[in-house]
């Protein structure tokens, strides 16, 4: 099987700045780069306004881990589930992360639980929630604008996931590979792990 349904994109002087970044944080070219490297500009604009929503956030970085792993699980994204699953088992543990991927949070602070039931019901039916629903976020310490950047984070990684998905991007081996096992074990869904 290929690695995705596109072929490699042209080269150009945005494509190899965008390759090289990858070999530069991961030491191979992501398989989801090489489809969003079809708009390298685009990827660099996602990427940027993700940054300019995490750059004044007040969420920590295992609540945004435990917010993304949560969303990506609950959408059945096997690749960023296997990211951000092994990035939450670097902020917690492997067993923690495993059971968010897996739609249980016992360990999880009250917050971490909120966001992340949250994530669920956003990816299930955003046309569903209540105020209710806000309401228990603020209970468990959320303030409104973290429940907006929350509520975004989860919009971008539904947007980012779709085109990975739908344009047959595979979770990269080495991506596999370096998951703790407990976080391989979880990702029982979504699109398999490229062939060598």
């Amino acid at each position: 099987m290929t690695a995705a349904f596109l072929p490699e994109p042209p080269s150009t002087p945005a494509v190899a700045a965008a390759y090289r970044d990858d070999l530069a944080s991961d030491g191979y070219v992501n398989n989801l780069t090489r489809v969003w490297c079809w708009r390298p500009d685009v990827l660099a604009s996602f990427q940027n306004t993700r940054a300019d929503l995490l750059a004044g956030s007040t969420l920590s970085s295992r609540e945004v881990a435990v917010l993304v792993a949560a969303t990506a699980a609950a959408r059945e994204d096997s690749y960023c589930a296997l990211a951000w699953g092994s990035r939450l088992a670097e902020l917690s543990d492997e067993a923690t992360a495993a059971r968010v991927l897996r739609g249980v949070d016992p360990g999880l602070s009250e917050r971490e639980t909120a966001l992340a039931g949250w994530a669920r019901q956003v990816v299930r039916d955003p046309n569903a929630t209540t105020e209710g629903d806000a309401r228990r976020l603020r209970d468990a310490g959320l303030s409104d604008q973290e429940i907006f950047e929350a509520t975004t984070l989860v919009a971008f990684r539904l947007a980012f996931s779709t085109v990975n998905d739908a344009l047959g991007a595979r979770p990269d081996p080495p991506l596999a590979q370096r998951a703790p096992g407990l976080v391989r074990e979880a990702v029982t869904f979504g699109r398999p792990v490229q062939d060598l």
